[in-house]
């Protein structure tokens, strides 16, 4: 058996069984499988991937071992692992899977190293802390590695300073600035797959309550949209004046984070910043808030200061845990402040996964077929791969659209022509 640190080898069934529901909704990842199993393009390459150990990333997984490469898996996030999808990868895919959910800070970045072991050529991340480490701790095993690619906003933004600093040391290809990636997953897979997480920890209706939404990016307006569907009132807070605007125009009100904290039944951040929701919010906050946090890290919340006003603290509910405050008031944190849609879910419908694991897919063809040609920096996914997954998704859904004619196309690409 491959070398592996997981939970349970004898949840390889029942891992199985998931791993198949998600790709029947993953048509878009299958076409590409079927191209890869004859074409090999990733032939002879070793690839370390520090991703969401879920059912779909299961399937990516797959597809890139069809294409010929040698991959590795590590999570991504202490509690994103489905633990019977990393059995199911070792034992039935031969796949080495470094993830058990749950696991400590310790294990965590241990998990990381024994990935970087793998000698990678092509690093997969998702929140750059595998290339971060790579950097800082090994860096002799970079001149090994052609490429890379990154899945999320908070991953790109580190990566893009590393490259500001020209600190990093091989090129990165930007996933999340897909339009197939950011619009589809991370509005649609989060506003869904959030609002999934905040109902399976707590239960809660959320029509009726007065629900916080810090951060106006795409994240932020699908839980929002989403929120609002399911008769919430929706608040939003902003720093950037122009996503403030946008929230305004989308109906949503808008206000700044201390006087939003003295109302909010439930609260959710999505910026991607360190202390959205800090000391002052929670002072003020209703006895019974609810607080989640969906982006990337678990930095959003600071815990710090909730554990410094607090009396005392308990577990009440599978990830909810509460904090008594010494105005005994009660605050409740889900999932230890970390992603709610994977610590008390199961991530983004697989659906959207397809696109944004089309990307990772065909993203590593492109490195493996034009690293030579690129340079130390981050890059947008090629605009030709982002429209043929959008064009097969289509496809895959019985949708038909137009084409140009000669006429039209020579209109839109000349200067000459007006009224």
């Amino acid at each position: 058996m491959v070398k592996h640190d997981i939970k349970d080898i004898n949840l390889a069934k029942k891992g199985m069984l998931r791993i198949e529901w998600a790709a029947q909704e993953m048509p878009v990842l299958k076409i590409i499988k079927e191209r890869f199993k004859k074409e090999k393009p990733l032939k002879g390459l070793r690839i370390s991937a520090c991703l969401h150990v879920t059912t779909e990333t299961a399937n990516l997984m797959d597809t890139l071992k069809t294409g010929g490469a040698d991959v590795a898996l590590c999570a991504s996030n202490p509690l994103s692992t489905q633990d019977d999808v990393a059995a199911a990868l070792v034992k039935l895919f031969g796949i080495p899977v470094f993830a058990i959910k749950g696991e400590d800070n310790k294990t965590y970045y241990k998990h990381i190293k024994e990935l970087l072991a793998f000698q990678p050529n092509i690093t997969m991340d998702d929140g750059a802390d595998l290339v971060s480490t790579l950097h800082k701790d090994k860096k002799g095993l970079i001149s090994n590695i052609i490429g890379g690619t990154e899945e999320t906003t908070t991953g790109v933004i580190r990566l893009k300073a590393m490259a500001e600093d020209q600190v990093l040391k091989y090129p990165i290809i930007a996933v999340n600035d897909a339009y197939t990636k950011f619009l589809f997953d991370n509005r649609y897979g989060t506003g869904q797959s959030t609002i999934d997480g905040i109902m399976r920890a707590t239960n809660r209706l959320i029509a009726g309550s007065v629900f916080i939404v810090s951060g106006y990016g795409w994240c932020g307006k699908g839980i929002a949209m989403r929120a609002k569907g399911m008769g919430a009132r929706v608040i939003v807070t902003e720093t950037n004046p122009l996503r403030a605007l946008e929230a305004t125009m989308d109906g949503f009100e808008v206000l700044p984070i201390i006087e939003a904290s003295k109302i909010g039944d439930i609260f959710v951040t999505a910026t991607g910043d360190v202390k959205v929701i800090s000391q002052e919010c929670f002072t003020v906050m209703k006895d019974g808030a609810i607080l989640a946090n969906s982006g990337h890290f678990n930095v959003e919340i600071a815990i710090e200061d909730l554990i410094k006003l607090s009396k005392s603290r308990r577990i009440i509910r599978d990830f909810v845990e509460e904090f008594t405050l010494k105005n005994n008031k009660r605050i409740y944190l889900l999932g230890d402040g970390r992603l709610i849609n994977l610590a008390s879910a199961e991530g983004h419908p697989s659906a959207v996964m397809d696109m944004s694991f089309a990307n990772q897919a065909l993203c590593s063809e492109y490195i493996a077929k034009n690293y030579k040609n690129l340079q130390k920096k981050v890059y947008s996914v090629p605009e030709q791969i982002d429209k043929k997954i959008a064009f097969l998704k289509l496809k895959a859904m019985g949708i038909k659209i137009d084409t140009l004619t000669p006429e039209q196309k020579h209109y839109l690409e000349s200067w000459e022509l007006g009224t």
